[in-house]
């Protein structure tokens, strides 16, 4: 599948996510920012890994020609990811951080073994999209800068999360690994 399929595809989730998933009245915000920033260096990534594959074509590269279809299958994958542990919050799923007044922790289905299986799955995705481009300097601006701007958001998240659930909150990320289980 192309860059031209998948990076629209990848989009259109994302802003249906940002049109139907906000925080409800009662909630209380925590964000930020946090979701502004994600945006701004989301767009201003994509728009500089487009740009690289027209100005920086000798930063193409045949390695990445020949693992396309891994970036493929991890845009795929990271998205399928991603919708899961979506749907399996459910209503208490938003983009921006806020806490309800019901409030709870999750730990089963996608979040039994790491915290953040939506960030998770978008940073496959992203770093699929990348490795798509087949361009390492498009892979460079559109996985590190996109990647730092989750870890600042997860930081955001994990602190709300902490104030609202106390110890509970505290157990969890002590058993659980952030992105990748058993490893980080």
């Amino acid at each position: 599948m192309n860059v031209e399929i998948l990076g629209p595809l990848f989009g259109l989730s994302e802003l249906l996510l940002g049109l139907f998933k906000r925080s409800k009245k009662g909630s209380v915000s925590s964000d930020r920012g946090s979701l502004r920033l994600l945006w701004l260096v989301i767009l201003a990534s994509v728009g500089l890994a487009i740009a690289s594959t027209i100005f920086l074509p000798r930063a193409g590269s045949r390695v990445l020609r020949d693992i396309h279809p891994l970036g493929t299958a991890l845009v795929l994958s990271g998205l399928a990811l991603r919708w899961w542990a979506i749907l399996y919050l459910g209503r208490h799923f938003t983009v921006d951080v806020s806490i309800a007044a019901d409030h709870r922790l999750v730990d089963t289905g996608p979040y039994r073994l790491i915290r953040h299986p939506s960030y998770t799955g978008a940073l496959a995705a992203f770093l699929g999209l990348g490795i798509c481009f087949e361009n390492y300097a498009a892979l460079a601006v559109i996985t590190v800068p996109v990647t730092l701007a989750f870890l600042r958001r997860m930081a955001v998240e994990e602190a709300a999360l902490n104030r609202a659930l106390a110890g509970e909150y505290a157990a969890y990320s002590a058993r659980t690994k952030r992105l990748i289980p058993w490893i980080y």
